[in-house]
């Protein structure tokens, strides 16, 4: 355990928080307690302002609908095999818009690992969800896809919206991955009329292709339960699922960066129902205000479970350090582990931190109570060094 420094330092006005979840240990807003915490102990009297924030996957839900103050409500949809279950989401105030997370009703963690098979899996119930926000009138939709058991280009979605799916018989399929190669065509006269006046934005936080060797079923299926041979059917079905969507809709989905988002989801739901992908953390950022957040800020601290050369790529630090670059405030970032330190710090964050201390094991790291005590004492230090070497600046006196 590190020793807890004492020194006295001046204060700084207003430090804004603005972390994502760090996956699998603690959401955002638990990350900014436990950061506050470390904020205290080394500036006692600085403002401190605690935001939700995410990029599109775990965590989308709870930052939108905080900063959006939508309600929770609740329905009944199928889960990745079909079976029946309560599904929450957010609706805003004035009940026009709905915030959801397909894993809500489609994610990998409702099913036990011998169930995993995304042969098998459905989006069906995520489809389910829509359907009921449209019937509770909402018609902007904010969607986040992460943590996905499926691999069914987004057919279970869509046929819970009205969509068919029909072999060369002319005879309808049912639901999972298998389905793909054995798609023929896609009757759409009953789909959901609604669809046609409602906006759908997909908040993404990868840019995965359709298909091929960076795809959703050659780099995601294993995760999701499936083997060699699964992983080769489903790459053949998305396929033939893509060449079809091309051939009938104009569209070419392996064009379409983030296409191979939650096993195709995204795929199916840009051409069948017009959705728009939205880089996650741009877009969640905007939808919570978040300049305005930071203006008057002297620092920013952010962070994520990993940082390396991913984090640059569109998640979470990434798109606070450029709100702060915007309004020359210094931005800290906080990681579990740390990796390409010295290519974060050239992207322009004021200095990198690990929480975690380089002997501590994994399972012990990601203990909640343990992780919040290594933030907690990494923020306290990190402050503590800045302002010795003035890389923040106080503004009043103590």
């Amino acid at each position: 355990m590190r020793p807890r420094s004492r020194r006295h330092v001046l204060p700084v006005d207003k430090i804004v928080i603005a972390s994502d979840s760090f996956k699998g240990c603690l959401s955002s807003l638990e990350v900014a307690d436990a950061v506050s915490d470390g904020v205290r102990e080394a500036l006692p009297d600085a403002e401190i302002v605690r935001v939700a924030v995410a990029d599109g996957g775990e965590g989308t839900y709870e930052a939108l609908a905080t900063a959006l103050d939508a309600r929770r409500v609740g329905c009944v949809a199928a889960d990745p095999l079909m079976r029946p279950r309560r599904a929450a989401y957010g609706v805003t105030a004035g009940g026009t818009t709905a915030v959801m997370e397909m894993a809500a009703a489609s994610g990998l963690t409702l099913l036990a690992p011998e169930e995993r098979n995304p042969l098998e899996t459905t989006t069906y119930g995520f489809g389910q969800m829509i359907a009921d926000a449209l019937d509770r009138g909402c018609r902007r939709f904010l969607l986040g896809l992460g943590g996905s058991a499926t691999n069914d280009g987004g057919t279970g979605a869509l046929a819970a919206l009205g969509f068919r799916f029909l072999d060369s018989r002319g005879a309808v399929l049912g639901h999972g991955g298998r389905i793909l190669d054995s798609i023929a065509s896609v009757d759409s006269s009953g789909a959901d009329p609604r669809l046609r006046d409602s906006k759908f934005n997909i908040v993404c936080d990868v840019t995965s292709p359709f298909t091929g060797p960076d795809g959703a079923a050659r780099v995601f299926a294993r995760q999701k339960g499936a083997d060699e041979a699964a992983v080769d059917r489903l790459e053949r079905g998305m396929k033939s699922f893509s060449a079809l969507v091309r051939h009938t809709r104009g569209i070419d989905l392996d064009a379409a960066p983030g296409a191979g988002a939650a096993g195709g989801l995204a795929g199916g739901l840009m051409a069948f129902i017009g959705a728009e992908l939205k880089p996650g953390a741009s877009v969640i950022l905007d939808e919570i205000g978040f300049d305005d957040i930071i203006a008057g800020a002297t620092l920013i601290i952010t962070g994520e479970g990993s940082l390396d050369s991913q984090t640059l790529m569109g998640k979470t630090p990434a798109g606070v350090l450029a709100r702060g670059q915007r309004q020359g405030i210094p931005v800290i970032a906080l990681g579990g582990r740390v990796s390409d330190r010295r290519r974060l710090l050239a992207a322009g964050f004021a200095a990198i931190a690990a929480v975690t201390p380089d002997d501590m094991p994994l399972d012990i790291a990601l203990n909640p109570a343990t992780a919040r005590n290594n933030i907690r004492q990494a923020t306290e230090e990190i402050i503590h060094r800045l302002v010795k070497e003035q890389k923040i600046k106080p503004m009043h006196n103590a």
